[in-house]
């Protein structure tokens, strides 16, 4: 019979919803083995009784080795059981490896995990930006996602491509919805802001020029996330998998029109007027009282792209040239054209 102690573990943990996998892989013992205990009812018995009475047992056969693999996991933490009980064992080490094992698993240092400090920004000076793609019964839409990053106010739109036209056009109407404009912007290395990030090698960051131009226009500075630092951009980022589990789960659109309309309701009924759950306000609330006065005025017209031409104007312009009349070329044959010569001479 195994001992009590380890069943009443490996109970635990299957009742806490793990696989076979993940326990052999948290205590050591083989998946093998808890599939045999589960076979035979060992695990099904009455654990929560006092475990029976154990012998003093001797003195393991890994004892004299653990100082041995103390060491070497104190300068190679990560070094295999498999590893270990080949060192050990050309020192002398007589007994199995699942002994081996179990004791790797019980002293192996770990590490502590990386805290995670939240980036607080004051009001009026940053918003977040980033795409989410969703599917839809009748295609694929790109979410694009403003959130400010002192009040959490947020706003979505969907579009059905992701283009700079789109970012442009969506950053003006993100701007109108909050009334003003943020003093920066930052971003997560999109390619129709960023076109190459050279700051790893000791270089600067190069913009998009098009979308130099835009920030211009309405005043605000460029930001973008370090390659592979995404968490900085974890305001933003969160509120994709609420739009994605509190709006659009579980509901149903008739087409784009009903998916903006229902989504207009949602961000002022539900999402900027819940409590959030890191700032404990509404954000609604906040914006209105901390932030929208810090914000920079709109700047009084839309930006004009000198690159971009809208599809209406697009449309247009090829309706125009086909629209021309076409020229008529009148065929002569030579000798009427060397008259004319000779009359002119």
């Amino acid at each position: 019979m195994y001992g009590w102690e380890r069943l009443v573990l490996l109970r635990h943990l299957l009742d806490q919803g793990l696989s076979k996998t993940a326990i052999a892989r948290q205590t050591g013992v083989s998946r093998r083995l808890i599939y045999h205990l589960l076979t035979t009812g060992q695990l099904d018995r009455d654990l929560s009784a006092p475990g029976p009475r154990t012998r003093v047992q001797r003195p393991a056969k890994l004892e004299p080795y653990q100082a041995i693999i103390a060491t070497r996991l104190g300068t190679y933490p990560e070094l295999s059981a498999v590893r270990l009980f080949d060192e050990v064992r050309a020192a002398g080490y007589a007994g199995g490896i699942t002994q081996l094992r179990d004791y790797v698993a019980r002293v192996r240092p770990r590490p502590e995990p990386e805290p995670v400090i939240r980036f607080e920004t004051a009001p009026g000076l940053q918003a977040q930006v980033d795409f989410a793609d969703f599917k839809f019964p009748w295609g694929k839409r790109h979410a694009l996602l403003v959130v400010l990053g002192y009040s959490r106010l947020l706003w979505v739109r969907f579009y059905p491509r992701q283009t700079m036209r789109t970012v442009i056009a969506g950053l003006e109407a993100a701007f109108a919805y909050f009334g003003g404009v943020p003093h920066e912007l930052l971003f997560d290395q999109m390619k129709a802001v960023i076109l190459e990030d050279r700051r790893p090698d000791g270089a600067r960051l190069l913009e998009n020029a098009e979308f130099l131009r835009f920030a211009a226009h309405w005043g605000f500075r460029i930001r973008a996330c370090r390659p592979y630092r995404a968490k900085t951009k974890g305001k933003v980022e969160r509120p994709v998998g609420y739009v994605r589990g509190n709006f659009v789960y579980g509901r149903d659109f008739l087409g784009d029109t009903d998916l903006e309309a229902q989504l207009e309701h949602w961000l002022e009924a539900t999402a900027n007027a819940r409590i959030h759950g890191t700032t404990s306000e509404v954000p609604r609330t906040r914006f209105e009282r901390d932030e929208r006065a810090t914000l920079l005025p709109l700047a009084p017209r839309p930006y004009h792209s000198l690159g971009l031409l809208p599809p209406t104007r697009t449309r247009q312009v090829a309706s125009l040239t086909l629209a021309r009349p076409l020229l008529t070329v009148e065929r002569r044959p030579l000798e009427t054209y060397a008259a004319l010569a000779e009359a002119a001479g």
